[in-house]
């Protein structure tokens, strides 16, 4: 049986040789940090491998209760961060496909690529990033912790040893980059993906193109994914009409999320077959580009749902101040060593700063548990609670 199974491994990676565009990944040329046995009894190719280990991490199961962009709202049709990260996986393979691209790898992009992100989404983020800046620890960004998560903090500090291509593609993943092309940055290597995790630290707007063009698909995949959930998103919730959004977006991508996708991945698929590159055509981009400003003007920026803006920025600072204290003081009472630094291993231990734990501890965090972590008198309420249940 063995002998069987170690053979069916050699047959995929010829399969792919065979079926894969010749820009595409081969799980042959994969790499990880440290180098495992390859067991005679697993089938698995190394791309699959990194599916399954972040499927099983405990950063993905807290994907369940994450924002997407609209927290404390108690609505059970409200897009949260798990159900993007599958939307984006879709959407990346079903491109990936087209293009003969390395799905597995995909995947594992996709699955892992917002597992770094805060509480309360991207405000999460702005204030966490204040306080590590303040720390000494520069900028926090999600891309890079969501590297940070898998690779640092995983399996008690050992990590998961995932390929550098997949690492590379989620640390690249910046949905909200706009480019109408991207051209693969090929030849990295683990020193590249450090160097590139310190720029982005530094430099928030330095920016990181992938190695793969299965990171260019994801990436394009996740503007995909958001753009016209997020619209549909902020009509049920009365923030703005169907009929608000741009009349010339509306003429090239539609005016709802299933025509919106349908048109980008079409374009994408059309602009991108055996260029070695995924692209958006002129007019699509322009259009897309549009929908974006008009999200970011009229969506993100909404007064409607910054009204706990202060109260969670409070939080974050009396949260990061008590687990600095905490360590300080080793206070092993407290839930960051209870939950968090419990049986981690010394490699970990000896190479973080107590700010960084401190990141690493409070950007893990669901929103509903952040908020227990609070004082009952300071916690948030719920912002809005029509539209519960099924229908």
């Amino acid at each position: 049986m063995s002998a069987l199974l170690d053979s069916m491994r050699d047959v995929l990676n010829q399969r792919e040789r065979c079926i894969l565009s010749s820009s595409a990944a081969r799980s042959a040329d994969s790499a990880r940090r440290r180098e495992e046995p390859v067991l005679d009894e697993d089938y698995r190719q190394p791309f699959a491998v990194d599916v399954d280990r972040i499927l099983h991490s405990l950063a993905y199961t807290r994907y369940i209760d994450k924002t997407q962009v609209f927290y404390l709202v108690e609505n059970d049709h409200i897009t949260h961060r798990v159900l993007h990260v599958q939307l984006v996986s879709r959407v990346a393979r079903t491109i990936g496909r087209l293009l003969e691209l390395n799905e597995d790898l995909i995947e594992a992009i996709a699955l892992g690529h917002d597992i770094g992100h805060t509480p309360f989404g991207h405000e999460g983020e702005t204030y966490l990033s204040r306080l590590c800046q303040q720390a000494g620890i520069d900028h926090f960004m999600h891309n890079v912790q969501s590297v940070q998560f898998l690779d640092k903090v995983e399996r008690k500090g050992k990590g998961c040893n995932l390929c550098l291509q997949t690492l590379d593609g989620i640390l690249c993943h910046d949905g909200e980059v706009h480019n109408r092309n991207l051209v693969p940055a090929v030849d990295k290597t683990f020193a590249t993906l450090e160097r590139e995790m310190a720029q982005k630290k530094k430099n928030p707007a330095a920016k990181l193109v992938p190695m793969t063009l299965e990171g260019c698909v994801v990436r394009f995949a996740d503007t995909v994914s958001y753009i016209g959930r997020d619209i549909e998103d902020a009509i049920r919730l009365d923030l703005i009409r169907r009929r608000d959004i741009p009349a010339k977006c509306v003429k090239v991508l539609g005016d709802t999320n299933g025509k919106i996708v349908y048109s980008l991945v079409t374009d994408i698929i059309r602009t991108s077959m055996n260029n070695h590159c995924v692209a958006f055509s002129e007019e699509v981009s322009d259009a897309l580009r549009r929908l974006k400003a008009f999200n970011y003007e009229r969506i993100y920026k909404n007064p409607k749902i910054k009204a706990a803006s202060d109260t969670i920025n409070r939080l974050f600072v009396m949260l990061f101040e008590r687990y600095c204290n905490d360590i300080e003081t080793v206070n092993h009472d407290s839930v960051i060593f209870t939950n968090f630094l419990r049986d981690m291993s010394e490699s970990y231990l000896s190479s973080h700063q107590t700010p960084e734990i401190v990141r690493d501890f409070m950007a893990g965090m669901t929103d509903k548990y952040f908020i227990r972590q609070c004082p009952p008198d300071m916690r948030p309420t719920l912002d809005w609670q029509e539209g519960d249940g099924p229908g």
